[in-house]
């Protein structure tokens, strides 16, 4: 598997996915300030600052160089505005299993912009990355995390039961698993 910089940005004329830049700090920073955000990416730094979001950047870009991370904001294509965050993180580089993540500013939210963004990495990863099999888990309490991968056109696969741990809500996560293979593509 090897993660090559696609040709950019990747698009369907409702979403684009093009690389983070140092001057996507402020919205990064009002994004991830949000407590929802905050609610299921349980790691962030609360409160998350720009210099959060700037370390970030710089972390994203060692991510490909390292070939360990793919990482995208999805935006406007019209106004280049940000809309959300998307990446892929190698899992398993002999095998080719990656696991997605993501997540969507408040404005954005609820108009099925995640799902495009999802559909557009996942067939990149599949089609372009050499991945063979693209795997996302979401907290089983965040329903529209789960949405966006059920309509995307994943595979609930399970539950990782007490497999991870919310801090700020002081609970054992239980995860559901989903999956996309080469041959789930329509």
């Amino acid at each position: 598997m090897e993660l090559r910089r696609p040709d950019l940005p990747l698009t369907d004329g409702v979403v684009a996915l093009r690389l983070w830049t140092l001057d996507d700090i402020p919205a990064i920073a009002a994004a991830c300030a949000d407590p929802e955000i905050a609610r299921w990416i349980h790691q962030l730094p609360s409160p998350y600052r720009e210099s959060d979001a700037h370390d970030y950047v710089l972390s994203t870009e060692a991510a490909w160089h390292q070939a360990i991370g793919a990482f995208f904001a999805v935006v406007d294509p019209d106004d280049d505005s940000v809309i959300g965050s998307i990446a892929v993180h190698v899992l398993d580089p002999e095998l080719a299993n990656v696991e997605v993540g993501y997540w969507t500013a408040a404005p954005a939210r609820g108009r099925g912009l995640t799902t495009r963004a999802l559909r557009l990495l996942s067939r990149w990863a599949l089609e372009e990355a050499g991945a063979e099999r693209v795997q996302l888990r979401a907290d089983v309490l965040n329903t529209a995390s789960l949405r966006v991968a059920e309509k995307a056109g994943f595979t609930r696969e399970g539950t990782l039961r007490a497999s991870g741990f919310n801090n700020r809500e002081d609970r054992r996560i239980d995860y559901a698993v989903f999956s996309l293979l080469p041959t789930d593509l329509h």
